[in-house]
């Protein structure tokens, strides 16, 4: 177990995507945190599992009530045979499995002064407001971080009290910025230009400091400096009047500076509330939900219990009591008008409780507590109020009862007091198809026991997952335990859900999903669905999901996180865009120039190292397997275009003959030899073309702006870096010929002595492009002679019919493999040789490894709100302002709603259509006779008089009105199937009932129309 306290060590193999997050230093003051949470309903649970996932010192659960059926509808580690047990005792062992590195204990004490001040923070769920008034004081007092937490049904309350000088050493989590200099004027104030590649992307008031800049001097490693935006790529200084000429050069970077916070205790907050908007369409929703949530404890107080499901006199007495508070309330809180359908909303669910809402408030009310004892991210100051009222029955539909809603001693007793016995029912019917069971995955898995989701008959969750369990998914994917570790994910993920609900009808397929699987995930399959809900962590399974649930009109619920970022969006057919409909711009490339010769960023030499190692320890490999296995693959290569051909065939000559090692010390000189092409004569050969001194046409130094002149390196066996780069490369050279390397980093440095290193001269006459368009631009001709030699003295495949080389696929999560310790030494090398300040190994994992940043908090928050979403699909919702898109960012913290993007409408003649419109037509006539091709046209003439001009499917093109005569007259009698099949050269599979046909028409004056697409029905 790790220790805590100074000596505290953080499991990186545990928490890497967590860290990426948070960070080191915060991840080290939070193991320093003992954390009190009282109430272990629902809320309090989803809070401290999110907690103990996250890693502090310790977790204290507290509770003094026993388990009732009500309880069960959210609380997840709750069972039947739990009933009239203590909440604490019971989930203790539960919550400890949890987090190894956190021991998690059970209270059912008094909440007394002495009892509390052993914590750094204090929750309470689950409270009254005496009780929170009362240790709100205490906590204020004593500089306690205190929260309080609450949902009542489908609303949620949280507040945050984190003293008088809380402070925040980062407002964001971005990383801080950087641009290059161009200018600077001797001014006051002084006017900094950055060079036009980018924006600087500065905000007013931001502080930043310079380095590398050359003649005005006194500004490098200056102390923080305030700024002043004047434009995109301009920004002011303090004076520099004084300062020395600028010559030129020099970098600027944003510096994070620390900000202190003030509280005010919950006794005076209340009184005068500073209240976080969540949703801009609610905007006068909070106060009135502020003095409601007041109400319901006074409520409480004189009754013993919460206002009655849907109750008609409860109702009109929280309305009351409100009307009774706000004439007593302060000016500052004083309301003008009451929201009286607000308040008997807010009464009628009163007595709920449903996981969505906990999994949100939970998220949030987390990450509150992260912030509170790491300083890490901005606080919420002091009040967030959330609802989703919008779920239930619109005026004009039907109401719900009291008797519809009232408890019946059922698991799903919180939920059916919100929404009714019928909704129930219906969840319980459900078909679903969730695709992932990652971290959203387990969430959704979660609250899909909780609400009931395919727990009867008829109903069905089907979840499929490809992956197995690696140790750094337990951080987030709490379903999972480290005796886990291996299975696959959809298994392990619906046997836990199945120990929370008995009743859940789950299934789990190890696919994926895409053309190979359709098969399985036929025209049957999603036909029988009610949705689908997508835990996917690429774009091109959203997009590809996406075109299923459009084809075979499906709900689709699409969600991610990055870091404390999140999005929800909701697909809902004939009435939404889809999620294809609107797409993030692509990254930005590194341009081939920079990345071969011009690095200026980290993120430059990383790249690099992620092509040198795919270049050495992959494609040959794999090139010199399909040159032994593959007959066709010389023909094949000759193909290529350019310089390819030569380029393949002198790397697989160097793999086979110049290259190839017989033992270990081969090996070891190989990765000398290389190293000192890389990192000295390669540089020696650019500075040669384009010595340090040169300038270009038009008088300006070649080496500035963004290019960085490099020096060589010289070789030292004494220098760590130098010896991690070849005991990495030779290691990982080795493998690939399947020679057994070394970790004996003595033995390398014998061999490297007898290493004779060839003298290197700089060539004249060797061409280095400055510019990608200059690169394209060069013809690189091709030695057809050295082509031909290579093709006779490669050996031939009968000296080779024994020998087989072993590629390396890139895996940055194993520390004993020499991936990333090549990265990293291979990248820092070459930052050595451009003077580019290194990246330990966490960041070079993050940026090489292309990691997703990850966190408990944010997934819980943003499935929480799809789960609502979900309420809405199985009411029957048909309104688009019913509906809620959702992003949020959890350090800012930031919170946006808005109602999805209706489905773009389109015309041809007087028709309207959208992306969910289609025409159908029905291609074998009951006798068994299929449509021809001629037919097809015959029948857009006639029934729609459209014109096909153009007809494919898929990459295949069918029909145009330019194709041959011969060619069309061959095809216009052939049937519509016989026709797909010639042209694709692929069978119909048995499982296809239909085809999507494309088509480009006219109408009738001849002009070219955008129509919907073709399901041509055959089976």
């Amino acid at each position: 177990m790790a220790k805590n306290g100074n000596e505290a060590q953080i499991d990186e193999g545990l928490y890497s995507r967590q860290l990426y997050v948070l960070g080191h230093e915060a991840m080290k003051r939070m193991q320093d945190a003992n954390i009190l949470i009282s109430g272990m309903r629902g809320l309090g649970l989803e809070i401290a599992k999110n907690v103990i996932l996250g890693g502090v010192k310790t977790v204290t659960i507290h509770d003094q009530q026993v388990a009732r059926w009500v309880d069960l509808s959210s609380q997840f580690y709750l069972r039947e045979a739990d009933l009239s047990k203590n909440r604490a005792e019971v989930s203790q062992l539960r919550l400890a499995e949890l987090n190894t590195y956190v021991p998690v204990t059970a209270y059912t004490g008094d909440l007394t002064e002495d009892y509390l001040q052993q914590f750094q923070v204090v929750v309470l769920t689950d409270s009254t407001l005496e009780e929170q008034l009362r240790i709100g004081e205490y906590c204020h007092c004593k500089g306690i971080k205190f929260i309080v937490a609450d949902t009542k049904g489908l609303c949620g309350q949280l507040f945050c009290d984190f003293g008088d000088e809380m402070i925040v050493f980062d407002t964001n989590g971005e990383q801080p910025l950087s641009a290059m200099i161009s200018m600077i004027t001797k001014d006051n104030p002084g006017v900094v230009t950055c060079l036009d590649e980018a924006r600087h992307g500065f905000e007013t008031g931001d502080f930043v400091t310079f380095t590398e800049i050359q003649g005005m001097q006194e500004l490098n490693k200056c102390d923080p400096v305030e700024i002043k935006v004047l434009g995109p790529y301009t920004f002011s200084v303090c004076s520099t009047t004084g300062f020395s000429d600028y010559v030129r050069g020099g970098i600027v970077t944003q510096v994070k500076m620390a900000k202190k916070l003030k509280f005010k205790s919950l006794k005076d907050s209340l009184e005068s509330p500073d209240i976080l908007t969540t949703d801009f369409a609610k905007f006068a929703q909070p106060p009135q939900m502020h003095l409601c949530f007041q109400a319901m404890h006074e409520f409480m107080k004189k009754n013993s219990y919460l206002p009655r499901p849907w109750h008609q006199g409860d109702a009109d007495e929280l309305l009351n009591v409100c009307k009774g508070l706000n004439e007593k309330a302060t000016p500052c809180q004083h309301l003008e008008q009451l929201d009286e359908a607000l308040i008997r909303k807010m009464s009628y669910v009163a007595a709920g409780d449903l996981a969505p809402i906990n999994a949100f408030i939970g998220g949030v009310a987390a990450q509150e507590v992260m912030k509170s004892c790491t300083g890490k991210f901005t606080p919420i100051m002091q009040w967030l109020y959330f609802d989703s009222l919008e779920t239930l029955p619109e005026e004009n539909e039907p109401q719900l009862t009291h008797e519809d809603c009232a408890f019946r001693n059922s698991r799903y007793d919180g939920q059916v007091a919100v929404f009714g016995a019928a909704m129930q029912e219906r969840l319980s019917k459900l078909k679903y198809f969730l695709v992932g069971a990652g971290a959203i995955g387990c969430e959704l898995l979660k609250n899909f026991a909780m609400i009931g989701l395919a727990c009867g008959e008829g109903g069905m969750l089907t979840v499929t997952d490809m992956d197995t369990i690696e140790k750094s998914n337990l951080n987030r994917q709490f379903l999972f335990r480290p005796w886990d570790v291996t299975k696959m994910k959809s298994e392990t993920a619906a046997a836990a859900v199945k120990q929370m609900n008995p009743n859940m009808r789950v299934t789990a397929h190890q696919n994926r999903v895409g053309p190979d699987t359709e098969r399985i995930y036929d025209d049957d399959f999603f036909e029988a669905l009610d949705g689908v809900t997508n835990a996917l962590d690429n774009v091109d399974a959203r997009m590809y999901m996406d075109r299923r649930c459009v084809y075979y009109r499906k709900p689709l619920l699409e969600s991610g996180t990055l870091g404390t970022k999140g999005n929800v969006q909701v697909v809902i057919p004939f009435l939404t865009e889809s999620y294809s409909s609107s797409q993030d711009p692509p990254e930005k490339s590194i341009p081939i120039c920079t990345l071969k010769n011009f690095p200026n960023a980290i993120e430059h030499t990383l790249q690099w190292a992620r092509d040198e190692f795919e270049g050495l320890f992959k494609q040959p490999a794999e090139n010199v397997n399909q040159y032994i296995q593959d007959t066709k693959f010389m023909e094949r290569t000759l193909k290529l275009p350019g310089a390819q051909p030569l380029e393949v065939l002198e790397a697989a000559f160097k793999s086979l003959v110049t290259e190839c090692p017989k033992c270990w010390e081969d090996c070891v000189t190989w990765a000398r030899n290389h190293w000192q092409m890389q990192y000295n004569n390669n540089i020696r050969q650019l500075l040669h073309n384009f010595p340090p001194d040169q300038v270009t046409t038009s008088g300006t130094p070649f080496w500035s702006g963004p290019k960085r002149c490099p020096h060589p390196l010289e070789f030292d066996t004494h220098n760590s870096l130098h010896m991690d780069y070849v005991l990495a490369a030779a290691n990982l050279f080795a493998k690939t010929y399947g020679i057994r390397g070394s970790r004996d980093a003595g033995q390398v440095v014998e061999v490297l002595k007898g290493v004779k290193v060839p003298v290197f001269t700089p060539r004249s006459g060797v061409k280095i492009h400055v510019s990608d368009q200059e690169f394209q631009n060069s013809n690189a001709s091709v030695d057809d002679s050295r082509l031909e030699e290579l093709k006779t003295t490669l050996p031939s495949l009968e000296a080779l019919s024994t020998f087989r080389m072993f590629p390396i696929e890139f895996e940055k999560d194993d520390d004993t493999n020499f991936h990333m310790d090549f990265i990293v030494a291979a990248s820092n090398l070459r930052a050595e040789n451009y003077d580019i300040p290194p990246a330990d190994r966490h960041k070079s994992k993050l940026i090489a490894g292309k990691i997703i940043p990850a966190i408990a908090t944010t997934t819980a928050a943003v499935v929480g709100l799809v789960c609502l979403e979900l309420y809405k699909i199985a009411l029957g919702k048909t309104k688009l302002e019913s509906f809620k898109n959702g992003f949020l960012n959890l350090a800012l913290p930031f919170f946006g709603f808005s109602e999805p993007i209706a489905a773009p409408k389109h015309t041809y003649y007087d028709k309207e259509w959208t992306l969910w419109d289609r025409f159908e037509v029905t291609g074998v006539k009951p006798s068994g006779e299929e449509m021809t091709l001629k037919q097809f046209l015959d029948y857009f003439k006639n029934e729609h008089k459209l014109e096909i001009t153009m007809l494919s499917q898929g990459v295949s093109m069918l029909y145009s009105f330019f194709m041959p005569a011969a060619k069309l007259k061959e095809r216009i009698e052939q049937p519509m199937t016989e026709i797909v099949t010639k042209v694709s050269k692929k069978k119909i599979g048995k499982h296809v009932k239909a085809l999507v046909f494309e088509l480009c028409c006219n109408d009738e004056s001849d002009e070219d129309v955008e129509v919907p697409y073709v399901r041509y029905t055959m089976r």
